[in-house]
């Protein structure tokens, strides 16, 4: 595992992720969380909702920036601190979702990284939010 290093951070850098989410993931996190609304588990529920449909929990979707912050951008090691997210759009079941982070500001002295976060669906946008990070290293 390479170790991070703030120095190698720069204002600009960015990473993507494409991710779908199905029934089970739903049923799984709604477990896993307790968070059980019918919204995201009862179709005929949701039919009579503002969506027409179910729609993915929000929290589930937002995860997704912690996978890339763990995997890609940072890296393995990274410590999520704070974030803020907007849904601007619902998420359906299957719906494909594009997702990024871009590094909008590093702060060496305190190992901290600030990060534009967003998804979007079919180009429109979806979640927009924004993270810090602590970057340990040496």
């Amino acid at each position: 595992m390479q170790t991070l290093n703030i120095e190698n951070i720069k204002v600009g850098d960015r990473a993507e992720l494409k991710r779908s989410f199905s029934a089970e993931d739903v049923q799984r996190f709604s477990r896993l969380s307790g968070d059980t609304n019918p919204v995201h588990l009862n179709e005929e529920y949701a039919k009579n909702t503002i969506f027409g449909s179910r729609i993915v929990h929000g929290a589930l979707a937002s995860s997704i920036f912690s996978t890339i912050f763990a995997t890609t951008l940072p890296g393995p090691g990274c410590i999520y601190l704070k974030s803020e997210n907007k849904f601007t759009k619902p998420i359906y079941l299957n719906d494909f979702v594009d997702y990024y982070v871009e590094v909008v500001d590093v702060i060496k002295e305190r190992k901290k990284v600030v990060f534009e976060t967003g998804a979007f669906i079919d180009g429109k946008k979806c979640i927009s939010g924004t993270a810090e990070l602590y970057i340990p290293g040496e």
